[in-house]
């Protein structure tokens, strides 16, 4: 998928993931390369692997919310397939317990109050309109609530009339291939991160700018 690029009235203004990667947790990532490298296991070998179940699951459940045909097994070595159908069928499972809908999916929206812009996936779960993303990792991060609570502003100040009314995270762990469903009523603590990261961001742009 291309780069999308926002604007508003004209000016180009930063996505939510380009915000937040300027702040990124990397707790994790670090102390699982230290375990790598204690258990002697090379990481970058470790890496591709995962990330390429990682990206096959990622391509499955997109391709069931934007209703288009999926990755074939025949294009992918076994052991990998099997990790990721893993993950794929307990996302169907949960999909069919919650009634899970689809209402607007790769959509691109603007916040004019605070400059950024953002593509996201909006659903219907138990008949409650919904922010839906999924993530391929072993634990859920400060910034992962972030991205939500952003993605849920957008919505909001571009459909007044039918806010969202809560957050769901499938996450697919690494390693297993198991299935982690997180729910939130509210984000409201992570929405009020993400704007002192907005604010942070224009910040460190223009410190980087005086260097």
């Amino acid at each position: 998928m291309a780069h999308q690029i926002y604007k508003v009235n004209g000016k180009r203004v930063p996505s939510v993931t380009t915000i937040l990667s300027r702040f990124k947790e990397s707790g994790g990532l670090i102390e699982w390369a230290y375990k790598c490298g204690c258990d002697g296991i090379d990481i970058h070998q470790v890496k591709q692997e995962a990330a390429t179940a990682g990206t096959l699951a990622h391509l499955m459940v997109e391709s069931d919310i934007h209703g288009v045909p999926g990755p074939k097994a025949k294009d992918y070595v076994s052991e990998v397939w099997e990790k990721a159908i893993t993950s794929f069928s307990a996302y169907l499972e949960w999909k069919e317990q919650t009634h899970l809908r689809p209402t607007q999916t790769e959509l691109g929206m603007v916040c004019e109050c605070h400059q950024y812009g953002g593509c996201m996936d909006a659903v219907m779960v138990s008949d409650r309109n919904c922010v839906l993303d999924w993530k391929t990792a072993n634990a859920i991060y400060a910034d992962n609530l972030c991205q939500l609570s952003a993605y849920g502003h957008l919505w909001d100040v571009n459909h007044p009339d039918n806010k969202i009314e809560g957050f769901h995270l499938v996450r697919f762990a690494k390693e297993d291939g198991s299935f982690h469903h997180h729910y939130w009523p509210n984000l409201d603590r992570a929405w009020r991160q993400f704007e002192l990261f907005r604010e942070a961001y224009d910040i460190d742009k223009s410190l980087k700018g005086s260097c």
